[in-house]
């Protein structure tokens, strides 16, 4: 249905007839011309309705935010008075020639441009996550989890796989459990930490290997830690401690100026003594 996210046009789209498809982030009626501010997971671009267009600005003076739209028009530049430094695409826009609204939108539960509860944006979840700044949060995430697969591919470490239902083992915190529709009575345990399989595969011989990994434990709430979270975990052998903090440390800085563009330095080491 789309030939382009709204992010991705520019000035070397100019001519060309694109289709988009996305949401209603924000709509203006100048009397003779509508401005659609239209979003989609890559950024937002303007389009720009000509009455000309009879049919087209019919259905456009039926928009409303949220409305989920699919737009064709052609890529022009803009007026160099009219470039909008603040956007990605700022310095076009697309000029419609067909508007199809795919579905329309309620009265929105949140205000886009106020805060609103917490428990109204987990309420309407798939509201708040089009939030560009939600968004971008995700987008941050996933970009995160390619770079540590990558790095730690390049370093040689295998990404393995480990059971989750398993069975319990005395940690830190209680387990989750599942009853097992075979077994009456028994229980499969939820893994507290991905470690569980640590000593089985060095001895199999996978001296390095990695998981992003869910882990789930039942204890109360702390402010980094809630019942199910995610982390990057390293396990190797045949290493000693310097070697594991050089990989440690490449990776979190290199992460940082590749996502970031922030150079951490070199990471300072305390001794023992000293600690």
């Amino acid at each position: 249905m789309r030939t382009q996210y709204c992010g991705h046009l520019n000035k070397a789209l100019v001519g060309q007839t694109v289709e988009l498809c996305g949401w209603v982030n924000r709509r203006r009626d100048l009397g003779g011309l509508i401005f659609i501010d239209m979003r989609d997971r890559e950024g937002v671009v303007q389009v720009v309705v000509d009455p000309d267009m009879k049919d087209v600005f019919e259905v456009a003076n039926k928009l409303r935010n949220e409305f989920c739209i699919k737009f064709t028009g052609e890529v022009r530049a803009r007026p160099d008075s009219q470039i909008n430094k603040d956007m990605a695409t700022g310095e076009v826009e697309l000029l419609a020639t067909g508007l199809e609204i795919i579905n329309r939108a309620a009265p929105l539960p949140l205000d886009f441009n106020q805060n609103n509860s917490e428990e109204q944006r987990l309420k309407h979840r798939y509201l708040d996550l089009r939030r560009p700044e939600m968004s971008d949060r995700i987008k941050l995430r996933a970009k995160a989890s390619s770079f540590v697969r990558r790095f730690l591919d390049d370093n040689g470490f295998l990404d393995i796989e480990t059971p989750v239902l398993t069975k319990a083992t005395p940690e830190g915190a209680r387990d989750y459990l599942v009853p097992s529709r075979v077994h009456k009575g028994s229980f499969y345990a939820l893994p507290q930490s991905p470690q569980l399989f640590k000593q089985l595969l060095m001895m199999s011989g996978f001296d390095r290997y990695y998981q992003i990994v869910k882990c789930f434990r039942d204890e109360d709430l702390r402010a980094d830690r809630q019942p199910e979270f995610t982390q990057i975990d390293i396990e190797t052998s045949f290493m000693n401690a310097e070697q594991v903090r050089g990989v440690t440390e490449n990776m979190v800085r290199d992460m940082w100026q590749e996502l970031l563009n922030v150079d951490l330095g070199q990471f300072p080491i305390m001794s023992f003594e000293e600690a």
